[in-house]
C-alpha cells in the first residue's frame, strides 16, 4: 500500500476552500491511514491534530438507519409496517394535487422513511411545526415535532418518488416509540457504549465545545469562505429536547470511524461488539429505488450509485471511478464523508467544516474514494 498521492491531494485541499479536513481509513479492524491537513482556527494558527469534533449534519443518517436495522433485526419493527403503527398522526395522510390536496393512495412504511420515498420535505417552518413548538416554549420533543409533521400534505404518494427530506428525523421518532427508549439513549445503548464511542452526541458540551473544528459557509457569489459565529453555531442546537435523526450529531473522526470500521468488518467492532449481522448490513445497503425514483436521485450526480435504506450503494462501478459494488455510505452539509465497503472490508471518514459547498460531493469526496482504492493497490 502506498498512499502518497492521497496524502498530497489532502495537503491541496487548503486552496480549495478547505481550511482543515481529516481522513481516516481502516481495514480489518486496522488503521492502515490518518492524515490531517490545514488549521483547525480561524485564525490559522493551530494545525488539525485530529481530535476535532464536527457537526456531522447528514453523516447522522447512517447511525439512524443502522439502529433502524437494528431494530428489524430483533423482530422489534418491519420495513413494510406502516408508520402509523408507531406514529398515530401518520395515519390519514394528504397529499398536494394542484391547488388542492387529496387522501394519500398509498400507505406510508417504514421503508419509505428509510429510502426517502416519503413524501415529505425538509420544510419545518409550517404552520403545524411552529405550532408545536410554541405551545412547548420552543422545546418541542423529537416525537411532538414528527408528529406535527404528519398534518403537511406530502409532496407525492409513498413510495412513488424520491426526495430528500424529514423522514429520518420522523426514523428517529419511530426508533423511539420501537425500542421504548429515547433516541439518544438506544444509540448509547445499543452502538456507541458496545463500540467505546465516547465522543458523539447530539448537543454540545463542554468536551465537545472545546475541540469544535472553525466551521464555515462558502458564499458562491463572492467564491469565499465566511466564518460562523460561535455563538451562531449555539443557535442551531437551541432545543435540546429535540434529537435530530437525520442531521444532528457531533462527534469527532476516531467515534465515525470506530463505527463504520464495524460495519465493514461483518458488524462487529474490533472489541467484539456485536452491531449488525452481514446478512442486515446487505439489506440496508440494498437499492431500493424504481426508475422515477432513480431518474430523481441521479440528480445528485452521485455516478455510479443508487439510492437504499438511508445510504447511497454502488451499484455500477464502470463509472465514477474505483470502488467495488455494494460501497455504502453518505455525507454531510458541512463535508463529511463516511465510506463503508464490506466486500474489502475497508472503512473511511473523511472530516471537515464548510457548509454549501457543493464542490465537495461533486470533486473532492469521488476524489478520495478513488485515490484511496489507489492506494490499496500500490
Amino acid at each position: 500500500m502506498n498512499f502518497e498521492r492521497l496524502t498530497d491531494y489532502l495537503d491541496s485541499l487548503s486552496g480549495l476552500n478547505v481550511p482543515g479536513c481529516d481522513l481516516a481509513v481502516y481495514q480489518n479492524h486496522e488503521p492502515i491511514y490518518r492524515h490531517q491537513a490545514g488549521f483547525r482556527d480561524p485564525e490559522n494558527t493551530q494545525p488539525m491534530r485530529g481530535d476535532e469534533t464536527y457537526f456531522l449534519y447528514s453523516c447522522s443518517k447512517v447511525f439512524t438507519t443502522c439502529a433502524a436495522m437494528q431494530l428489524i433485526e430483533q423482530g422489534k419493527m418491519s420495513l413494510d409496517d406502516p408508520v402509523s403503527l408507531y406514529l398515530p398522526a401518520y395515519a390519514h395522510l394528504t397529499v398536494k394535487d394542484g391547488d388542492t390536496v387529496r387522501p394519500a393512495k398509498t400507505m406510508l412504511t417504514v421503508r419509505h422513511l428509510m429510502s426517502m420515498q416519503s413524501g415529505l420535505n425538509y420544510d419545518t417552518g409550517t404552520p403545524a411545526v411552529q405550532k408545536v413548538m410554541e405551545e412547548n416554549n420552543q422545546q418541542a420533543t423529537t416525537r411532538q415535532i414528527s408528529e406535527a409533521k404528519a398534518q403537511d400534505p406530502l409532496d407525492f404518494d409513498p413510495g412513488t418518488d424520491f426526495q430528500y427530506s424529514f423522514s429520518h428525523d420522523v426514523l428517529g421518532a419511530v426508533i423511539e416509540a420501537a425500542s421504548g427508549q429515547r433516541f439518544s439513549e438506544y444509540l448509547r445503548d445499543h452502538i456507541w457504549e458496545p463500540l467505546g464511542i465516547k465522543a458523539m452526541a447530539f448537543h454540545l458540551n463542554d468536551d465537545l465545545q472545546s475541540r469544535l473544528c472553525a466551521q464555515y459557509h462558502y458564499n458562491p457569489e463572492k467564491y469565499r469562505l465566511e466564518l460562523i459565529k460561535p455563538e451562531d453555531i449555539k443557535a442551531m442546537k437551541k432545543n435540546p429536547q429535540f434529537e435530530s435523526g437525520g442531521g444532528g450529531l457531533i462527534g469527532d473522526t476516531a467515534s465515525y470511524i470506530t463505527f463504520v470500521d464495524a460495519l465493514a468488518s461483518g458488524g462487529r467492532g474490533k472489541n467484539g461488539a456485536y452491531i449488525l449481522s452481514p446478512q442486515m448490513i446487505q439489506l440496508w445497503s440494498a437499492n431500493q429505488l424504481g426508475p422515477k425514483s432513480r431518474k430523481s436521485f441521479d440528480g445528485w450526480k452521485r455516478l455510479g450509485y443508487s439510492y437504499a435504506l438511508g445510504v447511497r450503494t454502488r451499484v455500477n462501478n464502470r463509472i465514477g471511478g474505483d470502488g467495488p459494488v455494494g460501497e455504502f455510505g453518505w455525507d454531510g452539509a458541512a463535508g463529511a464523508w463516511a465510506m463503508i465497503d464490506p466486500i474489502n472490508r475497508v472503512s473511511a471518514f473523511f472530516g471537515m467544516h464548510v457548509m454549501n459547498y457543493g464542490y465537495n460531493y461533486d470533486v473532492i469526496h469521488p476524489n478520495i474514494r478513488n485515490l484511496i482504492y489507489e492506494g490499496l493497490k500500490r
